[in-house]
C-alpha cells in the first residue's frame, strides 16, 4: 500500500484565472517517470473553478475520462455534440478513443469542485463516445470496461465501514471527511494505491465520501 497526502500532490491550474488544480500523477511540466500511473489510472485531478472559470476547448484521445462533481455545477460541451451539466452526485464519462475536443466551465454563482480521472483503455483508437449518470447509489457500482476498471462512491458516517474490493489493483481517493484504511489515516485529499488488495476495510473516523477504484491487471 502506498499512501499520497493531499499536500503532496503536484500544484497546477491557473490561479490567477480562478483555477487551483492538484494532480496526483506525473502531469506536464511536473514529470514524474517513477509516477505516471497506477493500474488503469493516469490522472487524478482535483480541480477547483471560480464562477465564470474554466478550462477552453482542447483536444483528448485515447483516454477514459470521469468525472465527479463535489460541490457546484459543472458544465460539459464536447465536440460529438454533448452539452450537459454536471451535479454533485452525478458520474460523467467522456470515451475520448480516436480523438474529440471538450470545454469544461463554471457557469454557476458559486465555486465548483470536482474530482477528473483519467484511466488507459485496453484498445485504442475508435468513436468517442459519452454518458452521465444522474444521482448514483453506493450500491451501484459504474462499470468501465473498456479500461477494465469499476468505480465504487462510498458515502460513509463515522464509524461505518465498507469493504474494499478484493483486485489486483485498487486506487482509494477520499473526497471528503476522515477514514482508517487498515492502520492509516487518511483525510480530504489523501489517496491510497493498493496492490492486491485483500480483506481490507475502510472505517469513517467522520462523515465521509470516498471513491474507489477497482481494477484487474491486463
Amino acid at each position: 500500500m502506498r499512501i499520497q497526502r493531499a499536500a503532496d500532490r503536484y500544484p497546477g491550474g491557473d490561479p490567477d484565472a480562478g483555477i487551483d488544480t492538484r494532480h496526483a500523477f506525473s502531469f506536464g511540466r511536473h514529470y514524474d517517470p517513477d509516477n505516471l500511473r497506477f493500474g488503469a489510472v493516469l490522472a487524478c485531478n482535483e480541480e477547483r473553478l471560480a464562477p465564470g472559470a474554466g478550462f477552453a476547448e482542447h483536444p483528448h484521445s485515447h483516454t477514459e475520462i470521469v468525472t465527479w462533481v463535489v460541490e457546484g455545477e459543472l458544465t460539459h460541451h464536447d465536440s460529438a455534440g454533448h452539452t450537459t451539466v454536471v451535479r454533485a452526485g452525478d458520474v460523467q464519462r467522456l470515451s475520448s478513443a480516436g480523438g474529440v475536443r471538450h470545454e469544461e466551465r463554471n457557469d454557476g454563482d458559486e465555486p465548483l469542485v470536482f474530482v477528473q480521472m483519467w484511466l488507459a483503455p485496453l484498445e485504442p483508437g475508435g468513436e468517442p463516445s459519452y454518458e452521465i449518470v444522474r444521482g448514483i447509489a453506493d450500491s451501484t457500482p459504474y462499470a468501465l470496461p473498456e479500461a477494465a476498471a469499476m468505480l465504487h462512491v462510498r458515502r460513509l458516517e463515522p464509524g461505518e465501514r465498507t469493504a474494499v474490493p478484493d483486485a489486483d489493483f485498487v486506487y482509494a481517493h477520499v473526497v471528503r471527511g476522515t477514514v482508517r484504511l487498515d492502520a492509516e489515516e487518511l483525510t480530504s485529499g489523501d489517496a491510497a494505491r493498493v496492490t492486491g488488495a485483500r480483506d481490507l476495510a475502510l472505517m469513517a473516523t467522520t462523515d465521509a465520501e470516498i471513491l474507489l477504484w477497482e481494477m484487474r491487471a491486463t
